[in-house]
């Protein structure tokens, strides 16, 4: 009965630091409407006291698109990295069983898994020709957030951007969100 308890209270355990950690990563990525009006508003500001207003504001939706995708995927990674640390305790500890150990183990893997499928997603989406994306890999479903084209965004770029994450995981098209950031 002891060990039975033990085991329960180690899997809670477990449940609760991964439940932590998805909070975490969702509490530190913000919409993308959030980061581009924060950083537009200071960019555009400088810009202008600079006195060039014809190259504001194709210079600002250039820094601010940047500024997200690179705040994105540093979020993620910390995320991801506090998640992993609350794991590798878990394997650590003296008190976790193999089953525990073994579990944390496989989420490690599986986190690493999704983390350089992610970065192969992003570099592929790069070499269709669009400026930059971010991939957030989740369990039953894949968000791509990728920078507009300058003709605008259309089907068809749906259509290459879905195909890049069919072929790259086993997720299906219903499953994928494709989002453009500005």
């Amino acid at each position: 009965m002891s060990k039975s308890r033990k085991k329960g209270a180690v899997y809670g355990i477990i449940a609760v630091m991964l439940c932590v950690a998805v909070y975490l990563n969702w509490s530190y990525v913000q919409t993308p409407d959030d980061l581009l009006s924060a950083s537009q508003t200071s960019t555009t500001e400088q810009q202008e006291n600079e006195g060039d207003k014809s190259n504001t504001e194709q210079t600002a939706n250039t820094v601010t698109t940047s500024d997200y995708f690179s705040e994105s995927r540093l979020s993620r990674e910390q995320s991801r990295d506090e998640a992993i640390s609350i794991l590798k305790d878990t394997i650590a500890s003296d008190t976790s069983d193999e089953q525990a150990k073994e579990l944390a183990n496989a989420q490690i893997s599986e986190m690493a898994d999704a983390s350089v499928t992610e970065a192969t997603i992003e570099s592929l989406i790069k070499a269709k020709g669009y400026q930059d994306a971010v991939v957030f890999i989740g369990s039953d479903s894949v968000n791509v957030i990728v920078s507009t084209p300058e003709a605008g965004f259309t089907e068809t770029d749906a259509s290459k951007i879905s195909d890049i994450v069919v072929a790259e995981t086993s997720f299906r098209p219903d499953q994928i969100k494709i989002v453009e950031a500005g």
